[in-house]
This record gives C-alpha cells, structure tokens and sequence, in this order.
C-alpha cells in the first residue's frame, strides 16, 4: 500500500533514494567503526576498544533510524552489501595502520565527509520534494555527527 502522506509520489521516491544514498554512507561507516573496535593495537587499546564499541553501537541505530524512514515513506531500502558499495560515496578502503590514531583520522574524515553531504542536501527536502519530516530528521541526524566527529576528533588533540 502507497503512503498516502501529503507529497507526491515522484517527491517520495526521489527522498528514498537520497536516503538511501545515506542508508549506504552510514552501513559503511558503521562497518568501518566495528573493524578499528576489532582490529586497533597499541597502548591504548583497552579505552579505544570502548571508545569505538560505543561509537559503532550509536551508528548501528542510525542505520536502523535511516532504513525505517525509507520504510515510513513507503519505499525499500537498499539492504545488500552490493547495493551499499554502490551507493556509498565513502570508500571501505583503510588507508593507515592499526593503531588508535590512524583508525580515529580515517573515521573522523567519513563523518565530516557525511556531514558536508548532509548540509548540501538538506534544504532540498523541504524546499524540492516539501518533505519538511525528513529535512527535519536530517537536521537531526547531522547534529549526531557533529557531535561524534568532535568526539574523534578531541583524540587527536
């Protein structure tokens, strides 16, 4: 059945895909986030295995959050690996070692790589597609990053 919520239909798909673009971005960061909680060594390594373990649980109910407004709009996210690695404009690819600081540069750029995404896109909700509940979940969203990229960002000084 169609969601039948006060915008058109064309203004619900395209909204959809936007947010499955994010959907991709946020799996990918996620997954990125799990693999410095898993795989980061140094002297550090008790406090960073939490700091990451906390930072992958709050991206993990972000996807979650990201996934079921595409759901609330009546639409299907992308929910394949594939389809992730197609969307994402994020790469998988780690660049440094395993150490604390290399995992903590590489996470803090794909948030702020996130967040410019999400400032130039937010103002089309509402303005191009007058879906003011997804701007405003956006807004939310981007207030979330924020906040974990200073947090990555207070690490490195």
């Amino acid at each position: 059945m169609k969601a039948n919520i006060g915008i058109k239909e064309e203004n619900l798909a395209a909204v959809a895909h936007s947010l499955g673009k994010i959907l991709a971005d946020e799996f990918v960061l996620y997954t990125k986030t799990r693999k410095a909680h898993w795989n980061v060594v140094g002297p550090d390594f008790h406090s960073k295995h939490l700091f990451f373990e906390a930072q992958y649980g709050e991206l993990e109910q972000i996807v979650d959050d990201v996934a079921e407004r595409i759901r609330t709009l009546g639409h299907f996210p992308p929910a394949s690996l594939k389809e992730y690695l197609a969307l994402t404009h994020l790469t998988e690819e780690s660049k440094g070692k395993n150490d604390s600081a290399s995992f903590i540069k590489e996470l803090l750029e794909d948030h702020e790589s996130i967040l410019i995404h999400l400032r130039e896109n937010i103002d089309g909700y509402s303005e191009a597609f007058h879906d003011e509940g997804t701007s405003d979940y956006i807004t939310g969203l981007l207030q979330t990053h924020e906040k974990m990229a200073w947090m990555l960002r207070s690490h490195l000084g």
